[in-house]
């Protein structure tokens, strides 16, 4: 699980990072045209947002990220506890808010809430492309109602792929996504799962649809 937070104020960003650490991997942005270029890999479970940004407000780091189709749940951290600023941040695609100074308990319950209320949103038990189809429940992939084996990550890495299929996605994305942040192996590992899964998908003429974007990254696309 990981967690973007968004925050000018270096001591309270590390204060809120403190909070987190245990259970979460944390990438920390210090201004709103920083928050955004983050946001948009879409690779984090959470985003906490502050309003007061220096470069862009947290009110136009959370439209940016919402008419980009970034869908991460967001949690406002901010001293401004108006009911219109409230208001704002939620029909601006907020989930939730918090006003500063807050209890790290309070905290880490309203992330949790968020990740599992997006959890249930979200997640499906299958998920397909083509005649490709991926059950989530079992981790078991299948073409034509025909099994192929994905090991481990490889099944990840396919999800991924299909989830946001027609879409460029970097190495440098699938790596931090899939293997984190904290991982001691490099992202050359990214190619050696896609050689993987070309190889399953070869079986049934699906590799034509795998699209490798020379030193950018991977694409599934019709």
């Amino acid at each position: 699980m990981k967690i973007l937070i968004i925050e000018d104020d270096k001591i309270l960003s590390d204060t809120i990072k403190q909070c987190v650490q245990k259970q979460y991997e944390v990438e920390q942005a210090f201004d709103g045209q920083e928050g955004v270029l983050y946001g948009e890999q879409d690779i984090y479970d959470v985003i906490i947002l502050d309003l007061m940004l220096p470069m862009m407000s947290g009110y136009e780091v959370l439209a940016e990220l919402r008419k980009n189709k970034i869908y991460t749940p967001i949690l406002i951290l901010t001293a401004k506890d108006g009911l219109d600023d409230k208001l704002k941040g939620f029909e601006d695609g907020a989930d939730d808010y918090l006003v500063k100074p807050f209890e790290k308990e309070e905290l880490l319950a309203r992330i949790k809430a968020m990740i599992k209320r997006n959890n249930r949103t979200y997640i499906k038990d299958e998920i397909i492309f083509k005649n490709l189809k991926l059950d989530t429940k079992t981790r078991k992939a299948y073409i034509d109602n025909k099994e192929i084996m994905l090991q481990g990550k490889q099944f990840d890495m396919l999800e991924y792929l299909i989830n946001y299929k027609n879409t460029i996605i970097t190495k440098e994305q699938i790596f931090d996504k899939i293997w984190g942040f904290n991982s001691e192996t490099t992202t050359n590992v990214v190619e050696v799962y896609a050689s993987g899964i070309r190889k399953e998908l070869k079986q049934y003429n699906y590799d034509k649809f795998f699209k490798t974007i020379r030193g950018v990254g991977y694409m599934l696309s019709e």
